[in-house]
This record gives structure tokens, C-alpha cells and sequence, in this order.
């Protein structure tokens, strides 16, 4: 963890990240935080997809005009083309594997991360935020989904490179004529090299900001469920039963830094950390989550198949769309929703499976017990209150 990212090991499904790949050579590397290897395979698809012009000859392939596609391409960049590409999606399945079994043995291990990191030019904090929020900017301009996350280097990157791409498709010149029903001058408008650029990088910057907010919101709890563990487990604190202190107040919580902040304001109260006891609770097991959120995350996410299925069929969308009425852009938007319900849908009924119904409403992530002299109650309870207890109680 430095002051401009956080890198980090997290289980990953392998054919994800080589499907990533597959849809643009240094997104499955990029994706796993691998940014050198990532940025040069990015850079070369770039660079020989524009020289080979492979994106024109599989437009024209899949809207039936072989002979088209036959002699748009360049042979001298597309036969080394095939071979760099071959090896990324290769290589960055090889390396998800290897990471998985490198975050099984992180977290065997309990390794953890410091929770701040600061620098002359940045400032990285663990902290919980809203996947939802993630997509939403990363709709408005991929990479802003990433800034949000606190991913600067992809965050970048990626908005550098979706200026670059949509300046050289003509893409808001596509997306005003299709406005205005103007389904020709839409089409006439834009570069189909670059536009067929844009389904693989709204796509995966979609996925890999869904994935990084809810891995960092993992990341926050491991660091604050160790920290609790240090520091507020004092073996000599006596439990209500044992009857060491004259009040006993509990309180549950979701991990927040708010949790931190009571117990710091009630040791300026006076209160021992030995008198303060922090569990954190795990979710019990087959209690899934379908859709993550900032408070829960369960690992069987939702998004990896609608991702998937929308950049597939948004790239069939936009390819199509230069035969059919509505133009590039309208049909790529509807391939986009409709390859993202389908995968919702199937991962719904997936999960539906073996998926037990959640319970409604908040959880409690962590308990709070802390013995303090009766005439401290009151404060302790109002304390706690102020800072976002989901429920608090008391015993004598």
C-alpha cells in the first residue's frame, strides 16, 4: 500500500481474467495489478490491432462481407498479432492461479494491511465505499470508477485512453446525430477501428472497479477485525457473567471508522482499554450475499457474468449496428443492457441454487462490550449512540 494505490492479492476466477485478456491483451494483467506487464500488452494491441486493422476485418467477418475483410487487413502485423496475443491470455491465466494461492497463504497467515498511507503527493486511506457508486462514474468515463477506489495508476490510465479512443471514433459526434434519429449520419460519423475499441474498455473498467471497491471493503475489515483483536481482547477483561465491573454496556456495529472513533472518545473518557471489548463477527457459511454491497461482500458476486455478456454483446451491437436501422451506437447501448440482464439472470437462478435468503436490514459486524462504573452509563450509551451503534443494551 502506497499513497497512489493499494496492491493486492484476493481470489480471482482464472477464466475471468483470461476472458479479460482475451477482449483486450493487458486488461487481465492490469486487473490483477500487474501495471508494467499490463500497460505494454495494452499499448501493443494498440498499436499492431490499428496497423493490422483487425478491428475492420472482424466487422466486416461478422456482417457477412468476407472478401472485405480479406482485404482491409494487413498480413504483416496480423500473423504477429496472433502470437502476443495468444500469450496474454496465457500468461495472465497462469498468474491468477498463482495469485490465488498466493492470498490463500496471505490470509492462513492473517497478513493485513496499515490502514493510511500518506506522501508529498497523495494521501491512501482503508475505507469502505459503495460498489454501485464505482460502476455509476466508471459509466460517466472509464477510469473514474477507479479514481473513486483510489486505483490511480488504472484510474489514469484508463480516462486518458477513453479520451484518445472516443476522440478518434468520432463517438459524440455518433451519439449526437443517433439523438436526433439521424441513423445514417450516425454511421457515416464514426471510425469503426476505434469505436470496436469501446465495448472492451467500458466493459472491463466496469468490472475491475466493482471488483476493486469490493475487495477493498474486504481489505478495511481484516484491517480493523485485527486491529480489535490486538487491541481490545485484553485477556484479563471480565465478561458480564463474571460480574468485575458495576455497568456493562454492549452495542453492535457494521465495521466503520465511526466504531474507532467511539472507543478512542471513550478512552478520553477514562475507560481502560482493558475495560473495552471489541468481537467481530463472521457471516456464518451459506448465508450468500447475491449482490454485494459497501456493507456486505461475500465473494459470489453478481457482475462477473453480465460484464462479460455485456461487452460480448455490445461489440456484436455496434458491429451489427452499421447494417440495421438505429446505427452503432443505439444498437451497442442495447446490446450492452441486454447482455447485462441476461447474465444477471442467469447468475440469479445460479445462485438461487444454494443461496439462503438474507436476513432484512443491517448486520451486526461487530460487538462492543464495555465495563464502566454505573454513573458512566449513560455517557457510555450516548457515546456510542452518536456514533452509529445499530443497537446498544445494558446489564448490572
Amino acid at each position: 500500500m502506497n499513497s497512489l494505490a493499494t496492491n493486492y492479492f484476493h481470489l480471482r476466477n482464472p477464466w475471468t481474467i483470461a476472458w479479460w485478456s482475451a477482449s483486450y491483451p493487458g486488461f487481465g494483467h492490469i486487473s490483477m495489478g500487474n501495471y508494467v506487464s499490463g500497460f505494454l500488452l495494452f499499448f501493443w494491441e494498440m498499436t499492431v490491432n490499428t496497423k493490422a486493422r483487425v478491428n475492420l476485418a472482424i466487422l466486416y467477418s461478422f456482417t457477412g462481407r468476407f472478401e472485405l475483410a480479406k482485404e482491409v487487413v494487413d498480413n504483416r502485423w496480423l500473423l504477429m498479432y496472433v502470437l502476443v496475443f495468444i500469450f496474454a491470455v496465457w500468461d495472465s491465466y497462469r498468474l491468477a492461479i498463482q495469485f490465488n494461492q498466493l492470498s490463500l497463504l496471505a490470509d492462513r497467515h492473517g497478513q493485513t494491511l496499515p490502514p493510511v498511507s500518506m506522501s508529498f503527493m497523495e494521501i491512501n486511506t482503508l475505507d469502505r465505499r459503495a460498489p454501485w457508486v464505482a460502476v455509476a462514474w466508471t459509466v460517466v468515463a472509464p477510469g473514474l470508477g477507479h479514481i473513486y477506489t483510489h486505483r490511480i495508476p488504472t484510474g489514469f490510465f484508463l480516462v486518458i485512453w477513453w479520451m484518445a479512443i472516443a476522440y478518434h471514433s468520432h463517438l459524440f459526434e455518433g451519439v449526437q446525430y443517433s439523438a436526433l434519429g439521424l441513423w445514417e449520419q450516425a454511421k457515416a460519423a464514426v471510425n469503426p477501428q476505434w469505436l470496436m475499441y469501446l465495448p472492451s474498455i467500458y466493459g472491463f473498467a466496469a468490472y475491475d472497479a466493482y471488483v476493486n471497491t469490493v475487495e477493498y471493503n474486504r481489505l478495511f475489515e481484516k484491517e480493523q477485525d485485527s486491529f480489535f483483536k490486538e487491541k481490545y481482547q485484553d485477556p484479563d477483561f471480565r465478561m458480564p457473567t463474571e460480574e468485575a465491573a458495576d455497568m456493562y454496556v454492549t452495542a453492535s456495529f457494521e465495521h466503520s471508522l465511526e466504531l474507532e472513533l467511539a472507543i478512542s472518545e471513550l478512552e478520553q473518557m477514562g475507560i481502560a482499554p482493558a475495560s473495552i471489548c471489541a468481537v467481530p463477527m463472521n457471516a456464518p457459511q451459506g448465508n450468500v450475499r447475491m449482490f454485494d454491497t459497501i456493507h456486505r461482500a461475500d465473494g459470489l458476486s453478481m457482475f462477473d457474468l453480465p460484464t462479460v455478456l455485456g461487452t460480448i454483446l455490445m461489440l456484436f451491437g455496434t458491429m451489427w449496428g452499421f447494417m440495421w436501422t438505429w446505427g452503432p451506437i443505439v444498437w451497442s447501448l442495447i446490446g450492452l443492457f441486454a447482455g447485462g440482464a441476461l447474465g444477471f439472470a442467469a447468475k440469479y437462478l445460479l445462485y438461487r441454487v444454494y443461496a439462503r435468503k438474507p436476513p432484512p436490514g443491517k448486520l451486526t459486524e461487530v460487538v462492543l462490550i464495555v465495563g464502566c462504573r454505573r454513573a458512566e452509563a449513560e455517557t457510555v450509551e450516548r457515546v456510542l449512540a452518536g456514533h452509529c451503534a445499530l443497537s446498544i443494551g445494558r446489564k448490572e
